[in-house]
């Protein structure tokens, strides 16, 4: 059988595995009290706050699953060559225009473009990977091609 491998940084597993720490060690007997008091409510088929307590567990249940299968099927990208982009590097990108930009190149779990995190799936994180500054790439994108210059890594 072959296992889907999902690219993360160490950050973004440090991330999946706090917020799983949370809702087992947190939300889970929050929720599990919330169900409490709605049970010695009475009569369960009228009672919206064991329905809407029983949704959160239903929801929690599911978002747990999903964090585990994630940190058990999880790569940690390691940084090998510093003067080499790949998966956990910060790079600053020149584009035609003159314009400047700074990308966090990152699995594509971790991705957001409005925190200036780049998946490397996408077009340009899979253009600019394992290249170096002074390098100019030509990135193919469904808006058509565009050339960048690697100007700093970090």
């Amino acid at each position: 059988m072959n296992e889907e491998k999902i690219m993360l940084t160490a950050e973004g597993y440090l991330e999946l595995e706090t917020e799983l720490n949370e809702l087992k060690t947190v939300t889970r007997p929050q929720i599990i009290k919330e169900l409490k008091e709605a049970r010695a409510q009475g009569d369960l088929s009228e009672n919206s706050d064991y329905d809407a307590a029983r949704d959160a567990q239903a929801k929690l249940e599911g978002r747990i699953k999903e964090l585990e299968y994630k940190l058990e099927h999880c790569v940690i990208a390691e940084q090998t060559a510093k003067d080499i982009v790949n998966i956990g590097s910060t790079v600053t990108l020149v584009y035609d225009d003159g314009e400047e930009d700074t990308y966090k190149i990152v699995g594509s779990l971790e991705a957001d473009p409005f925190d200036n995190k780049v998946s490397n799936e996408s077009p340009i994180g899979k253009a600019i990977l394992g290249r170096k500054v002074g390098e100019v790439i030509e990135v193919e994108s469904p808006n058509g091609s565009y050339k960048v210059e690697i100007k700093a890594l970090a």
